[in-house]
């Protein structure tokens, strides 16, 4: 248990920081903007392949936010600028994320969700129609 007592410093600190609920906002969006990586990990393990799911972007924005808030609390030019414009690529990214899951096309017969502008389903192998090729015919 000593080594437990030995976190904490004679002055109050815990691991020597001087905690305050700004700290805790910094830290925590290091520990947000972190996690972004663990998802982005998982997910392409999972999956076989690389892959960047939209938690990854959302997790990318929010610990950028809060790393932001920090650095405008704590008035640091260097780390304003740094995250005052990261939010512009995570928000254009999840609008194209939302708009090519929206695009896909579900398999008559099976269900699956297949890809945009795909002709056959992976899953069953039934021709797709695709969204106004019977305009064009």
């Amino acid at each position: 248990m000593d080594w437990l007592a030995s976190l904490a410093s004679p002055d109050g600190k815990l691991l020597g920081i001087d905690w305050s609920v700004w700290k805790i906002v910094g830290w925590l969006g290091n520990f947000v903007f972190f996690s972004r990586f663990v998802v982005q990990w998982y997910e392409t393990e999972k999956r076989g392949r690389v892959v960047v799911p939209a938690a990854f972007w959302w997790l990318s924005m929010l610990g950028s936010l809060l790393l932001l808030a920090y650095s405008l609390r704590q008035r640091d030019s260097v780390f304003i600028f740094a995250y005052a414009f990261t939010w512009i690529p995570y928000i254009r990214n999840l609008v194209i994320h939302h708009r090519h899951a929206d695009a896909h096309v579900d398999c008559p017969r099976c269900g699956q969700s297949c890809a945009p502008q795909s002709n056959f389903c992976p899953g069953c192998g039934t021709a797709l129609v695709a969204v106004g090729a019977d305009a064009v015919r």
